[in-house]
């Protein structure tokens, strides 16, 4: 059987929905570097890079999407170099898709350091002091300059807990912007997402989903979340979002990557995921785990700990390194946060695997009440009368409204 050429313009770009399990979707997103299968957790290379971790590396594991921060790659080492070296993913070595952000998320990162106005954004650099205007113009000739796959259009982005009039003035700022992004995008090899905003305002958040849906032509992004609102917000605007979009469009939301949100999301709706996490968390010695969530390797009860991570995982760090192994280097060695970030991403990346399977073998509520389970359970021990005395954690009630949303049970 002949493969499917891979699009070349941003007409041929497509998303096929493949099977559908209640609000679930799974799919193939045709994109110039790479069919990316969805629902994909995105692991983010802020400048170009994961550290400590080789595209070689992310290949092996499959990853088939990651993404690049149009603001820091602006500044350093700049747009016109990488342009200059044939694009971000010569320049990277990394011959699969990438999504590029506009800039946008720094406007509640770097907060102290910008304001804004009609025209765009003014950033202090964190680096050198340098001003930096960030017209939606400038957001896409950077992007533009660094080739990705897709592009962001700049929104305004305000912190997720912000009240009063000025939610509404920047959703509908970010529609403004959004048009005259799509003025701006020259390049019909890169595809350009819009941004849902509205803040916790499910009204808002319909009215930007309608407008913007009328623009957007490859897939669309669902932005301003996972600030630090209540759970229970978080996952009724993505649920709302969800439902008011089209089901031609993936649906991306923005900062995603825990592991409980990843999996109540996709089965929300949503097809798109990224997040720092996996590799941040990594330079504390933290490792992802199915059974228990996370295992904080630099505890004392590791130091004779001869298991790898995660006996199921078939990534390089458990094929080879014990538990035992990391802590006694966690903290020390630039080699244990490399060790752990490889487990992580590829805990991620077999997640969201296994999320696919769930909704494609239609197995979606065993798939939560196995997963819910082992997460919220105790982690696995060489000990097993240590193990049987570890603690085990309630299902949080914002998952459990989650997943009656869904039509599913929990049956513990």
């Amino acid at each position: 059987m002949t493969e499917e050429p891979l699009p070349t313009c941003q007409a041929d770009m497509k998303y096929d929905v493949l099977a559908r399990a209640g609000f679930a979707r799974r799919g193939n997103l045709h994109l110039p570097h790479s069919i990316v299968e969805t629902p994909v957790f995105m692991p983010v290379g802020t400048q170009g890079t994961m550290k400590g971790v080789v595209t070689e590396q992310l290949v092996a594991m499959d990853c088939r999407i990651l993404l690049c921060n149009t603001y820091h790659l602006g500044h350093r080492p700049g747009h016109e170099r990488v342009k200059a070296a044939g694009g971000i993913h010569k320049m990277m070595n990394w011959n699969r898709s990438i999504l590029t952000d506009s800039g946008g998320f720094q406007m509640v990162s770097l907060s102290k350091l910008m304001t804004v106005d009609e025209n765009g954004v003014n950033f202090e650099s964190p680096h050198t002091g340098e001003m930096m205007a960030l017209p939606p113009e400038k957001s896409i000739e950077i992007q533009q300059a660094l080739g990705a796959d897709i592009m962001m259009q700049l929104d305004h982005v305000i912190h997720v807990l912000t009240t009063g009039d000025i939610v509404k003035e920047a959703m509908h700022r970010s529609i403004r912007w959004l048009d005259r992004c799509k003025v701006a995008h020259t390049r019909d090899d890169q595809a350009m997402f819009p941004i849902l905003q509205g803040g916790l305002n499910l009204d808002l958040r319909k009215e930007c989903a309608e407008e913007m849906a009328k623009r957007a032509k490859v897939g669309i992004a669902i932005g301003g979340l996972s600030g630090g609102e209540e759970k229970d917000h978080f996952w009724r605007v993505v649920a709302a979002c969800c439902a008011a979009l089209p089901p031609h469009l993936p649906r991306y939301v923005m900062g995603v990557g825990f592991p409980v949100d990843l999996v109540i999301c996709s089965f929300l709706g949503a097809d798109m995921f990224d997040c720092v996490y996996p590799t941040r968390t990594a330079r504390f010695g933290t490792a992802m785990v199915r059974r228990g969530g996370l295992m904080q390797l630099n505890q004392k009860r590791y130091k004779e700990d001869f298991l790898p991570i995660d006996d199921k995982c078939e990534c390089n760090t458990c094929k080879n390194y014990t538990r035992a192994y990391i802590h006694s280097i966690a903290g020390k060695e630039t080699v244990a946060c490399h060790l752990v970030s490889i487990h992580n991403i590829k805990h991620q990346l077999d997640l969201m695997r296994d999320v696919r399977q769930a909704i494609q073998s239609n197995s979606v509520e065993n798939f939560l009440r196995q997963f819910l389970f082992d997460y919220y359970g105790p982690i696995q021990s060489e000990n097993p009368s240590k193990q049987d005395t570890e603690k085990v954690r309630e299902v949080p009630q914002w998952v459990r409204d989650a997943v009656d949303h869904m039509g599913y049970t929990l049956d513990f």
